[in-house]
């Protein structure tokens, strides 16, 4: 029987994780199928429901609703319970898994597939919802010399700099701390991202060979990606490869192989 298995989001018509999944299935002989599925905004508890009713066996979750996944799991993995928000879902017999692989693909993204490494680099993670979430504490695994935490209201990132301050020098507060400040790695995970907005940011936000990364990704360069450019990145590039390799560890708790990620993002970017 071919398993099914779903993004959930809203948005989510431009999502490129049916295709991934498609071609992770196709390499490693995987019997699945994977869609996409729009839910409004209050309804992901029903659809989660009936999704897993009909025969379900797991889903990726996207924006607005990871922390909504976090609370629907019946059970979570450390690194999900840490991060207060779920992007993949695992139907079992009895219970509901929820875990969290964005940090990993992050990671895995700018150290493996970039060659950046973020061991002692000033780090600025700009937003403090979902996705922020669940990317710092692999973040801060790999030894930055500190990470700030910047967002339209400060009380928010402030909130997760002390939630994860054990972990490393971690800041927070709101965009006005980055002025006079200069980051080697800037991450933007903003909702601005969506809408092909830049959060208003220093002109000299910039160390030299500085990195940005923009969690969201698009057929064309996204605003962040300009923005850096314009303000004078060495390396600039979306967040294709992170949902790749996100999509990845996600695949790894369903199926159990590793699939190989670099033949698929070779594939999405050649469109």
């Amino acid at each position: 029987m071919t398993d099914r298995y779903a993004v959930m989001g809203n948005p989510i018509a431009h999502s490129k994780s049916p295709r991934i999944h498609a071609l992770f299935a196709a390499q490693t002989g995987q019997d699945l199928v994977y869609e996409a599925i729009l839910v409004e905004p209050g309804g992901f508890a029903a659809a989660a429901d009936a999704f897993r009713a009909a025969g379900g066996r797991g889903l990726n979750i996207t924006v607005p609703f990871k922390q909504d996944a976090w609370v629907y799991a019946d059970r979570l993995s450390a690194r999900a319970e840490r991060a207060g928000a779920v992007n993949t879902l695992v139907f079992g017999t009895d219970d509901v898994l929820g875990d969290n692989t964005d940090g990993l693909g992050l990671v895995n993204d700018l150290e493996r597939n970039l060659g950046c490494s973020i061991a002692e680099r000033r780090v600025l993670v700009l937003g403090a919802g979902g996705a922020v979430r669940g990317v710092l504490q692999p973040l801060l695994a790999a030894a930055p010399a500190s990470l700030t935490i910047a967002n339209r209201t400060a009380a928010t990132a402030a909130e997760l700099a002390l939630m994860f301050g054990d972990l490393g020098r971690v800041y927070g507060g709101g965009l006005d701390i980055l002025d006079g400040k200069r980051f080697d790695l800037v991450i933007n995970a903003t909702a601005a991202g969506l809408t092909d907005e830049v959060p208003p940011l220093p002109d000299d936000l910039l160390a030299d060979g500085a990195w940005c990364y923009d969690m969201v990704y698009g057929d064309r360069p996204t605003a962040f990606v300009r923005w850096a450019h314009a303000h004078g990145a060495a390396h600039a590039v979306d967040g294709l490869g992170m949902l790749v390799e996100q999509a990845a560890g996600s695949f790894r708790l369903w199926r159990g192989v590793e699939p190989a990620t670099a033949p698929v993002l070779a594939a999405l970017r050649a469109g």
